[in-house]
């Protein structure tokens, strides 16, 4: 099954790189962000960013595919992003979100103006996708992910894609990897949780591991949204952004899957980092409740293929991209996506 539905967006937007290109317009991609924030609506070259909405049939499940790239910029073979959202928030809630007036919050905006083919989806039980009786833990999202892997070659003609997760969206792309080694070029695992060790916030959740287990849905509301910015770092992210995400995820209803939460509590680790073969960024904010330190290093340290980073983030928080310091997790990504091809003696 597969729908398709395009929406142009009229905004010009930045100059496009091709993939192999990347290397070499990196630092002034990069400079552009950090002098005014953001790059995303700068320097327009013409071209607007063309969203689509696809869909993929697990089963009965119905998931929900988005896209956002250039169009009418000359450069029609673009690498492939792939942003796999976490516990509470839907795709675009997570990556696509439009705050009144407070700009440039969207991530898929902000990649494919620089020339990446990006891709999110809602897995079972969010947003679009088909609300089930599953809890919908972490290995039901990386069925997700198979099933939205032959949409995403159909249109693209590509059968390879780069990740991003965060949280719980960082273990199903992470696993993800793991399961489809051939799938994933390179991976970026931001907010991970590895064992929970030491991590408040997973110890609050094993605390009500048995209500997780008893309910496949947990409430979610603007003080449930606000306590995510506020319980790390209070003054981490504007307050509208809480509120905007409210208005738009509560569109879908009050109640969320529990099976991230439920797995993060009592079922941890489910990544392997021995088996994560493909290049790997593990990005650590400065405030995360979510892991410790000791346990993320361990995670890095195991991972067999050495071109690989641990970046520690000062000035953001678990939910770094929707914070006031997300050009730098940004700059993060961009800098691993578009990293140089090692030269043959």
């Amino acid at each position: 099954m597969q729908r398709e539905k395009t929406v142009s967006l009229s905004s010009p937007v930045g100059m496009p790189l091709r993939r192999r290109e990347f290397f070499q317009a990196t630092t002034m991609a990069l400079a552009a962000a950090t002098t005014g924030g953001f790059s995303s609506q700068a320097s327009a070259q013409g071209g607007k960013i063309e969203a689509q909405e696809h869909w993929a049939k697990k089963g009965s499940v119905d998931l929900y595919i988005y896209r956002k790239r250039l169009v009418g910029d000359g450069n029609a073979a673009k690498p492939v992003l792939f942003l796999v959202h976490g516990s509470t928030f839907s795709c675009r809630g997570s990556y696509d979100l439009q705050v009144p007036g407070r700009p440039n919050y969207s991530m898929m905006d902000h990649f494919a103006a620089l020339g990446f083919d990006v891709w999110s989806m809602d897995h079972e039980g969010y947003g679009h996708s088909s609300h089930t009786g599953s809890h919908a833990g972490i290995l039901v999202g990386v069925e997700d992910l198979r099933a939205a892997m032959p949409v995403v070659e159909s249109v693209t003609g590509r059968n390879t894609v780069m990740m991003f997760g965060a949280s719980s969206g960082a273990l199903r792309a992470g696993a993800f990897a793991v399961a489809e080694p051939a799938r994933v070029e390179r991976v970026v695992l931001n907010a991970l949780t590895h064992t929970g060790e030491n991590a408040p916030e997973i110890e609050r959740r094993r605390k009500v591991a048995d209500q997780y287990r008893a309910n496949p849905r947990r409430p979610i509301s603007l003080a449930s949204i606000q306590r995510i910015f506020d319980r790390d770092k209070p003054g981490s992210s504007e307050p509208e952004v809480a509120q905007a995400l409210a208005d738009f995820e509560l569109k879908f209803g009050d109640t969320v899957p529990t099976g991230t939460y439920l797995d993060m509590a009592v079922n941890m680790p489910m990544v392997d980092p021995l088996k994560l073969k493909c290049p790997v960024c593990l990005v650590r904010a400065e405030h995360d409740g979510n892991a410790s330190e000791e346990e993320l290093l361990r995670f890095y340290k195991a991972l067999p293929n050495t071109d690989k980073q641990f970046i520690m983030i000062a000035g953001i928080a678990h939910s770094g991209g929707l914070g006031i310091n997300r050009h730098r997790l940004w700059h993060v990504v961009h800098a691993f996506l578009t990293y140089p091809p090692m030269r043959s003696a």
